[in-house]
């Protein structure tokens, strides 16, 4: 059973959902951008099996309180130990996906001494150009009004995420070619972007500004480089497993799906566990 709780924080709340006991030590999730840690409950049922798993709502998307200002990475970071300081944990593993993963790894360059593994599933290193495009057009900012657009447009952007890679790059030959979602999973999706909708892509945007192949070699906790053939970022896989020393790559299961969080979870289990790898 997955439960849900707020946590008392500096500057409001963080919403989150839990699931499962025990185990070696808690696996904090962090979920991609613009959703909510609604993304990941299918890897989260799957690791509560075997382990008190935790997913964060990112200050800003889904029912947490937003960061002031203009935050970085940095900023995400921080929100993030503060809320596992609430939560009472002392040391911790990382998972974070997409944006989450950023924020992952930041955290834990900040407080490596807490993290005990790390997995990077899914991160863009992006050029130059895409990264100038990334911050001009991926999170744009969404404001209600008298006609209800935000509604159309919530559906259609959140929609388009699963049609091309980019989302906001409609063309041939940026298509994804892979299943649509279930209508219901895509309503989640859209609820969770509309319940943040004036906050949504502050971490989205912090996320394009972020230098990622700077950080990266700064990592000193054992790493975990994870994605799935379904996701259109693991073509950099080889390369951030070049930047983090001691780095290992598994290719599994899509994390925010039923059966693909199955083979996601046999693949993270004997990594976060110390364990052999099961063939």
């Amino acid at each position: 059973m997955i439960r849900r709780g707020f946590l008392d924080v500096p500057g409001g709340q963080v919403h989150y959902r839990e699931c499962g006991e025990g185990g070696v030590r808690p696996l904090v999730l962090l979920h991609p951008s613009p959703g909510s840690g609604l993304m990941l409950a299918p890897l989260l049922r799957e690791m509560g099996k075997s382990r008190r798993t935790i997913a964060l709502d990112t200050r800003g998307n889904g029912d947490s309180t937003a960061l002031t200002g203009t935050p970085e990475i940095a900023d995400f970071a921080a929100a993030t130990w503060e809320a596992i300081d609430a939560l009472g944990i002392e040391s911790c593993d990382l998972f974070g996906s997409h944006s989450g993963a950023s924020i992952a790894l930041e955290s834990a360059i900040q407080k490596p001494e807490r993290v005990a593994h790390i997995i990077i599933d899914n991160m863009g290193l992006w050029s130059a150009q895409r990264q100038q495009n990334q911050i001009a057009n991926n999170s744009p900012v969404v404001r209600p009004d008298a006609m209800g657009s935000q509604f159309n447009w919530a559906w259609n952007y959140c929609r388009d995420q699963f049609l091309f890679a980019p989302w906001y790059d409609r063309r041939e030959a940026t298509r994804r070619n892979i299943d649509m979602p279930s209508p219901e999973r895509l309503h989640e999706f859209v609820v969770e972007v509309l319940k943040a909708l004036n906050t949504y892509h502050i971490s989205y945007s912090a996320v394009a500004r972020y230098a990622k192949r700077d950080r990266l070699p700064l990592l000193s906790v054992p790493a975990l480089i994870s994605s799935s053939p379904s996701d259109p970022l693991m073509q950099y896989v080889e390369e951030i497993a070049g930047l983090v020393s001691g780095s290992r790559i598994t290719i599994c299961g899509d994390p925010e799906t039923d059966d693909g969080a199955v083979l996601a979870a046999m693949a993270y289990e004997p990594f976060l566990d110390d364990r052999p790898a099961t063939a």
